[in-house]
């Protein structure tokens, strides 16, 4: 067992323990809890900095650990009723509305009950994350020269030359560190679009830029994507439809397709945008979660688009962990200082620790090894995901699954209810992904995303496929 387990099981036994203490009472000493629960001073010492964080325990040097004195919860209720009003009563709201609905993303964020396996989540499972590397960037990183005075605005300069040689094609000064994909997707739609605006987005995509495009009263417009990606011909009648001026896409591993752009489209993605005199904001989530067996990689659009058409944003948090919040965005011409305004308003700049742990991280000799480990055990992940599914659910057709991203995207029997059957998946003890969650407008089929990424492992991802099966049988 690793010392955070360790830990966080003494903190559950010692928030029980404290029930029989009053408040001020002094609780045995270190050395007596290290003898008592067979754990080590430091798991000790870590337990009691947990509960004291809470509140619950107050320590003492010299003189030990007692449990806190009770404090009344709050404030007497008071009446919120007329939040309803302030919040509802805009003038402005029937021109453009707006709402901040996070629902369907945390289907994918929040953590699931004991003992239920997540085929649904969308970052790397702890055993697959470069924790130790991750430890070994973040120390080194708190001793560089520095290191806790504040960054420039648009990011470190080495940490922005990394990522203009990754994307490819831009220049360093084209590039802006954000705090991670999500924040450099919201700062370009908003950037990109007045309030009330159209906005053309894939059919299905990724929820999270869903949320956030009606959270700034701008209106989806769906354009449907198939095997090889967004459908240009009627991209093309979208933007003539309705005006349009940005257009969001996924080219390599679509979320929650898996398409991959294909090479013709790709051409045509930013020349029918061009001639539409609007941007087309270049998502590129996936680059560093290509599997084993994906071969070699399209470059990126923004490298191939010297008119300033294309607006890319990356992260590093896909492939590491989802707390390493560090990514870029890069363009080209007058936009990038729109883009650089709004990150200033909002968040000033990305915190500098956090720039040098990722310098040191991916520059490392960790770093390249850690990416063909993650390739090797997606593949591998992948293939037992769908082995799982052909063998528990032979009658569902083969899901779409290409070689990158985390997922699969399981086409489900037509009159299937999403819901009711991620209900039921959830009381069988494992949590899925509605189809629906991913679609701007009224879906054309039932579907599920089941990803791969979060078990633990390779048997915990064909258990959570026979409970799914348990889940579908229960419905009929």
């Amino acid at each position: 067992m690793n010392d955070s387990s360790s830990t966080a099981n003494l903190v559950r036994l010692l928030r029980d323990e404290l029930k029989r203490y009053s408040p001020g009472e002094k609780l045995p000493s270190s050395r007596s809890l290290v003898e008592r629960y067979r754990v080590s001073p430091v798991t000790v010492s870590g337990a009691l900095r947990r509960l004291a964080a809470e509140g619950l325990v107050t320590t003492r040097p010299g003189a030990g650990a007692f449990r806190a004195e009770t404090r009344p919860h709050g404030t007497p209720a008071g009446d919120t009723s007329w939040q309803e009003i302030a919040l509802s009563a805009d003038p402005a709201a029937d021109a453009v509305p707006r709402s901040v609905d996070a629902a369907d993303i945390l289907v994918t964020l929040a953590a699931p009950p004991p003992g239920v396996i997540e085929l649904n989540g969308g970052y790397l499972h702890p055993a697959l994350q470069p924790e130790r590397a991750l430890a070994a960037a973040l120390a080194r990183a708190g001793r560089r020269p520095g290191a806790w005075e504040r960054p420039p605005v648009e990011g470190l300069a080495e940490l922005r030359a990394w990522f203009a040689r990754e994307i490819g094609g831009v220049a360093p000064d084209r590039v802006l560190v954000t705090g991670g994909g999500q924040p450099a997707l919201t700062g370009a739609l908003r950037a990109l679009a007045a309030p009330g605006a159209p906005v053309l987005v894939e059919s299905p995509t990724y929820p999270g830029m869903l949320a956030a495009a009606r959270a700034f009263g701008l209106r989806p417009v769906p354009v449907p994507v198939d095997a090889e990606g967004v459908r240009t011909d009627l991209l093309a009648e979208a933007f003539r439809a309705t005006g349009a001026r940005v257009f969001v896409c996924q080219p390599l591993f679509q979320n929650p397709t898996t398409a991959v752009l294909g090479a013709g489209r790709r051409r045509e993605v930013v020349r029918i945008a061009r001639e539409a005199g609007a941007f087309v904001v270049e998502d590129d989530f996936a680059r560093r979660i290509a599997h084993e067996d994906a071969g070699e990689l399209p470059p990126t659009l923004v490298s191939g688009d010297p008119d300033g058409v294309v607006v890319h944003v990356t992260s590093l948090t896909k492939a590491t962990s989802p707390s390493l919040r560090v990514g870029a965005i890069a363009a080209r011409g007058p936009v990038l200082d729109r883009l650089r305004a709004i990150q200033i308003v909002d968040s000033f700049f990305v915190p500098r620790p956090l720039q040098e742990a990722a310098l040191e991280l991916v520059g490392s000799p960790a770093w390249p090894r850690h990416l063909r480990t993650v390739a090797a055990a997606l593949r591998t992940r992948r293939e037992a995901l769908l082995g799982a599914l052909a063998g528990a659910l032979p009658e569902l057709p083969v899901p779409e699954a290409a070689p990158g991203g985390f997922h699969v995207w399981q086409r489900l029997p037509d009159g299937t209810d999403e819901r009711a059957l991620a209900a039921a998946a959830l009381r069988a003890g494992v949590a899925v992904a509605p189809g629906r969650h991913y679609y701007p407008a009224e879906p054309p089929a039932p579907r599920l995303r089941l990803s791969f990424v979060s078990p633990a492992d390779t048997g915990e991802i064909t258990e959570g496929v026979r409970r799914l099966r348990t889940a579908l049988d229960s419905l009929v």
